[in-house]
């Protein structure tokens, strides 16, 4: 299995660049089906939300919430992986090991470790930290 990463999803649903295209292309010429993470789903939700909060305007928040609700359109036809026991397992280890990564990439990775996946992430410094993930970056 492949796992987007926030950065990978991102260019995905963005989808009208030539990173965007490449990617797509290979997913669908992979054998391996593909996935993102609810904590994904969490920081992109986050950036649209804080967005609504900076939009005062009513008039400026309409296009806003079209975005919105196109994202909820977007991730409905996502196969999304949970925050579950054994990522959680995962992640308690990896704090007590003392792996140096910010909370959101651990939950990623631990995720992608409980699936056995590959990540698919641009952020190759931060999650080449943590032991047994396996990484690539497909939009180099």
């Amino acid at each position: 299995m492949l796992v987007l990463d926030t950065d990978h999803l991102v260019e995905y649903q963005r989808g009208s660049s030539a990173e965007a295209r490449r990617l797509k292309e290979r997913l669908d010429r992979s054998a391996d089906s593909f996935a993102t993470t609810i904590i994904s789903v969490e920081e992109i939700m986050r950036g649209w939300l804080a967005a609504l909060r900076r939009a005062n305007d009513p008039a400026r928040q309409i296009d806003a919430y079209a975005r919105l609700r196109q994202l909820f359109h977007f991730f409905a036809t996502w196969n999304v992986l949970d925050w579950n026991l054994a990522a959680s397992d995962r992640f308690s280890s990896l704090k007590r090991a003392k792996v140096r990564a910010g909370t959101m990439d651990l939950k990623i990775a631990c995720i992608a470790l409980a699936w056995r996946a590959t990540l698919l992430t641009r952020n190759t410094i931060d999650f080449e930290k943590i032991p047994g993930l396996h990484i690539e970056d497909w939009l180099s």
